[in-house]
């Protein structure tokens, strides 16, 4: 594996004319820096921009775990995924269609390409405030009523855990014989599990990108851009991450992703028991709850992801930033993301039990509520 080979050549007699500048001398760098595993694309360690051996591995490794065609490693986080798929998928001028809540990155993809971005509005969950699926009907509507549209992006999951019917959804797509994207950033750790939803890489979309780094054990920007079909434009896409990630791409995050897949790929069973045993308990622990609520399946949702905690406080005198404030002031809990009417907690499989146990105690202490 990359990290193996990358300490083995730290351990090795070979002195490092080449970059980076720390050139592995831990005296420069503030203590628990990985300098020792942070090379370049030196003889033996492959090229992501062309890779040919141990990152092709590794490449080749995620697209058998996932069950994809194909699959790139992108350290520039899901980001530089969504820009490419998007870019690799349109010309200027192009039409595109995408939920209104999806990441900036979608936006962001049509001013950098010069495309017009046509937008598809959720419902709203009236007990949370929190978007609902997307429609395959209220796709289909939009592409009846604007033939032009050359590609669909959706997100699914969803921040806050709510999944789409991507299945009926890229039926609905492939209809009017264009791509659908999947910005899965949030369901890395899906298709593990029959307590999770399935992943989008197995439903029929033509490409999916996801982060490692948001639900499993990987560093942040680590992540993969998955193709799925035959009308994913492979080398266009190749090319689209050429230009758009780093010419100097960091062996530390590439190596965390080897690290992370091999992980799954030998102990998937037993880490996903566990947690699942986790997020059991916690369910159950807060079921007691009278005025904070926790949000479950709706008839607004097609699927849910239960490893996002969303904590709905409508019916208290409590804005989302108010319970935030309090959970990290008086418990020491820091969450993942703030709305007006609910917050994120973002679990996976690296949890402790003790972890979700400090939740749900502040939860119910906050909630006047005695645990059963």
């Amino acid at each position: 594996m990359l990290y193996d080979k990358l300490k083995e050549y730290k351990a090795s007699d070979v002195y490092p004319m080449h970059m980076p500048g720390h050139k592995r001398n831990e005296g420069f760098m503030p203590s628990g820096l990985p300098c020792d595993i942070d090379v370049t694309e030196i003889h033996g360690f492959d090229d992501l921009r062309d890779p040919r051996g141990v990152l092709l591995e590794t490449s080749q490794l995620a697209a058998d775990l996932y069950g994809s065609r194909d699959a790139f490693l992108l350290i520039n986080g899901t980001t530089v995924g969504i820009l490419a798929a998007v870019g690799a998928h349109t010309k200027h001028g192009d039409k595109i269609l995408a939920a209104d809540n999806c990441h900036w990155s979608t936006p962001n993809a049509a001013e950098l390409f010069g495309l017009e971005l046509v937008y598809i509005t959720p419902d709203i969950d009236e007990t949370s405030s929190v978007p609902c699926s997307i429609s395959p009907t209220a796709i289909e509507s939009a592409l009846q009523k604007d033939p032009d549209i050359k590609l669909v992006i959706i997100t699914s999951p969803t921040y806050e855990g709510v999944v789409s019917d991507v299945t009926s959804i890229a039926e609905v797509v492939h209809n009017s014989d264009i791509p659908l994207i999947v910005d899965s950033a949030h369901g890395a750790h899906l298709g593990f599990s029959r307590a999770f939803p399935d992943s989008a890489v197995h439903s029929g979309a033509d490409v999916v990108v996801m982060s490692l780094h948001k639900t499993l054990p990987a560093l942040t920007q680590c992540s993969l851009l998955h193709v799925c079909s035959e009308r994913a434009n492979k080398i266009r896409l190749g090319q689209m991450l050429r230009i758009l990630q780093t010419s100097s791409p960091s062996y530390v995050l590439m190596a965390s992703i080897d690290h992370c897949l091999r992980l799954l790929k030998t102990d998937s069973v037993r880490l996903f028991h566990e947690y699942e045993r986790n997020l059991s308990y916690f369910y159950e622990s807060v079921r007691v709850l009278k005025h904070l609520s926790i949000l479950n399946r709706s008839s607004g949702f097609y699927d849910f992801d239960p490893g996002k905690i969303v904590i709905i406080t409508k019916k208290t005198a409590l804005s989302g930033r108010m319970l935030a404030d309090l959970l990290r002031e008086a418990y020491k809990i820091e969450i993942e993301r703030v709305f007006n009417n609910y917050i994120i907690a973002l679990t996976s499989i690296c949890d402790r039990p003790e972890g979700f146990d400090r939740l749900a105690d502040a939860l119910c202490k906050i909630d006047g509520t005695q645990r059963g």
